[in-house]
C-alpha cells in the first residue's frame, strides 16, 4: 500500500540535494559523538513533523513489556517486534503507508538500503518518561530514528561499563524534527538512554535486522 500522493510530496522536500548549514550532520568522533553515530537536527519540516504527529494519533500504542517489567513508554512496532522473554523478534503488522516516505528519506540519509530497514517502532514518551541505559536488542543492525515534539537528552557511555570508573556520560539534546544514525562503534561499543522527558514526545525508530547488509 503506498502512501498518499500528498505524504510523497511532502517528504520529498529534502529528499535530493545538499542541505543547509542548518541541516548539516554531527558526526562521531570529530563532533565529541561515539564512531558510528551521526545527528541531523531540522532533519523535517514543522509540516512534516504535524503530519507525522497526526497519523500517529490514530495508531494503537500500548506499554512496552520487557520481561516483567512493564514500562512508561508506550509503542507500536511494525515488521517485527521483540520477546524479551525469549530474546527473540517477533512477527508484527507490516509497515503503515504513512510511515514509508520516512523510511526512505532516513534510508537516503543513513546510507542504509530502504528494503533493509524491516523492524519500526513508534514510541511515545509521557512526561517523566525515560529509558534505560541499553544496547538495542542484539537482533537488530543499523538503527535509525527521528525525535518528534519535544526536546530529549539522549546519553552514552562505553560497552561494558565499569561502574565506580568515574568515566562522565555523553551527552546531546535530541531536537524536534531531528534524526540520527547508530551503527557502527556507536551501535557495539557504546550504550544509550533517555533522561526523563519534560513534555510529551514521540519517536519513530527504524532497524535492519543482524545477518543482513548492513550490520
Amino acid at each position: 500500500m503506498r502512501a498518499p500522493k500528498e505524504q510523497r510530496e511532502l517528504f520529498a522536500s529534502l529528499a535530493d540535494g545538499e542541505p543547509t548549514p542548518q541541516q548539516e550532520a554531527l558526526r562521531g568522533p570529530a563532533s565529541g559523538l561515539p564512531e558510528g553515530f551521526l545527528y541531523r537536527p531540522s532533519f523535517l519540516t514543522p509540516d512534516e513533523e504535524r503530519a507525522l504527529l497526526d497519523a500517529i494519533a490514530t495508531l494503537t500504542l500500548v506499554e512496552a513489556r520487557y520481561r516483567d517489567f512493564t514500562a512508561k513508554r508506550r509503542i507500536a512496532s511494525f515488521g517485527a517486534g521483540y520477546d524479551f522473554a525469549r530474546n527473540a523478534p517477533v512477527e508484527a503488522p507490516p509497515l503503515p503507508a504513512f510511515l514509508e516516505p520516512l523510511r526512505a528519506r532516513l534510508s537516503a540519509f543513513g546510507g542504509v538500503p530502504e528494503d533493509e530497514l524491516v523492524q519500526c517502532t513508534v514510541a511515545e514518551y509521557r512526561p517523566g518518561t525515560q529509558l534505560g541505559w541499553h544496547r538495542d536488542a542484539p537482533s537488530f543492525g543499523v538503527v535509525l530514528g527521528v525525535s518528534l515534539a519535544s526536546p530529549a537528552r539522549m546519553r552514552f557511555r562505553p560497552y561494558p561499563h565499569q561502574k565506580g570508573s568515574g568515566e562522565r556520560a555523553l551527552v546531546l539534546t535530541l531536537e524536534p524534527r531531528s534524526a540520527y544514525v547508530i551503527r557502527d562503534g556507536a551501535r557495539w561499543g557504546w550504550q544509550h538512554a533517555i533522561s526523563p522527558t519534560k513534555a510529551l514526545r514521540y519517536s519513530i525508530t527504524f532497524r535492519t535486522m543482524r545477518g543482513r547488509r548492513p550490520a
